[in-house]
């Protein structure tokens, strides 16, 4: 124990009873304050060690931190929602390609029964039509009542396909709409990328959304397809038979066999042409594949020279409807009662089955041609119909002269 003087010693112990008092613990003129004063010790010196609580606050640092494993950056957390800004997005983006997805497939199926009932109708509309060709053939008695019945059936069938197609246009309207909405998707999603605010997983995942919407655009465009390809066959299909089936109602009317209507044989009467449709130069335009559309000046196409427009059918889909609609209109402006002869170009080239086959598909494409020009409104009997073939073809081609 260390000495103090009598003056250290006191002011040692003022200091002690201030502090006690300054801390609440004791008054002054408490006899208790005056007895802890007597015998409280001026210092003590202790070799104990500190708390462990004060240890731990005064030597918690630097320490070790846990391993982070890859897992971690590289593993689930990539596939999973963030709470970013961009979080919100996706989130409506997964529900808006869910709902088109689920409305898709709602169209696909209406689109299958659509196509079973057409082919309900069409199996229906053949039976009867097989019945009262089989009849006539074997002979029967003018306006026989059971032909007539048969023939009410087979009307009424085609005014079903006509039904259907109708059916089938709405659906196509609808898929349209759906494209359009997928469309919006995918340059929603696209725009995504540039928003701040996102962290790695959200570009993840907002890729897998962007796969997933040109996914669904390809599934549209096959829908697409298949909805034109129906309406346009059918159509085809209707427009036929309803020459025939006002051919077969004069037969049965008269109990006789007549057969198809010649309506549907454009081609049947076509002659040689006259013209050098098979000396030109082919490699003029063309409407098809990659070249632009060849519209001449009218005062330049006499019979037998450059073509007004050549329609090369050189692939499935060629788009050549606008194209001729320009060339003709110009040339109906000029000379508002010019006739035209449309000629089905084939190739020489080749054996005798091919060339034989090539003259078929050019008559094919050829009627198809006259069937837009009388949709947009070319008298038919301003067209004068003719088949040539070119040594400098390479596949079939319709020719469209002005006369």
């Amino acid at each position: 124990m260390t000495t103090f003087t009598p003056f250290i010693r006191k002011n040692l112990m003022i200091c002690t009873a201030v502090a006690l008092v300054g801390a609440g613990f004791v008054s002054l003129s408490s006899p208790s304050f005056a007895q802890s004063r007597a015998n409280a010790p001026a210092l003590v010196i202790t070799h104990a060690p500190l708390p462990q609580s004060l240890k731990s606050k005064l030597y918690s640092s630097p320490q070790q931190v846990r391993e982070i494993t890859a897992k971690e950056i590289s593993g689930d957390a990539y596939r999973s929602l963030s709470g970013s800004m961009v979080g919100q997005e996706l989130f409506d983006l997964q529900n808006n390609l869910a709902n088109l997805q689920s409305r898709l497939e709602g169209l696909a199926g209406n689109m299958s029964g659509l196509q079973r009932d057409g082919e309900r109708l069409s199996a229906q509309y053949y039976a009867n039509i097989a019945t009262i060709n089989t009849q006539l053939q074997s002979g029967t008695t003018p306006g026989n009542p059971r032909l007539v019945r048969k023939l009410g059936e087979a009307q009424s069938d085609l005014q079903g396909l006509n039904d259907n197609i109708s059916r089938m246009n709405d659906q196509a309207v609808q898929v349209s709409e759906a494209a359009s909405q997928a469309a919006y998707m995918l340059d929603k999603t696209r725009a995504a990328y540039a928003i701040s605010g996102a962290v790695e997983e959200d570009h993840v995942k907002l890729t897998e959304i962007e796969d997933s919407v040109n996914n669904t655009v390809i599934y549209i465009e096959r829908l697409l397809n298949t909805v034109s390809d129906s309406i346009s066959r059918t159509t085809a299909y209707l427009s036929t038979e309803r020459n025939n089936i006002r051919t077969l109602s004069m037969a049965v009317t008269n109990g006789d066999l007549y057969g198809r209507s010649l309506s549907n044989r454009p081609f049947s009467t076509a002659v040689a042409y006259q013209g050098n449709a098979g000396q030109m130069n082919m490699d003029q335009g063309y409407v098809g594949g990659e070249q632009q559309p060849m519209m001449a000046q009218p005062a330049s196409l006499p019979t037998g020279g450059r073509p007004l427009a050549k329609i090369k059918f050189d692939n499935p889909d060629v788009d050549y409807e606008q194209a001729l609609y320009i060339a003709v209109n110009e040339a109906l402006e000029r000379y508002p009662n010019a006739r035209f002869d449309l000629v089905a170009v084939h190739p020489a080239q080749g054996n005798a089955a091919e060339v034989a086959i090539e003259s078929t598909r050019a008559r094919r494409n050829a009627e198809r041609v006259l069937r837009t020009l009388t949709g947009m409104g070319v008298p038919s009997e301003n067209i004068d119909l003719a088949y040539d073939q070119s040594d400098a073809a390479r596949t079939n081609e319709v020719h469209l002269y002005i006369k």
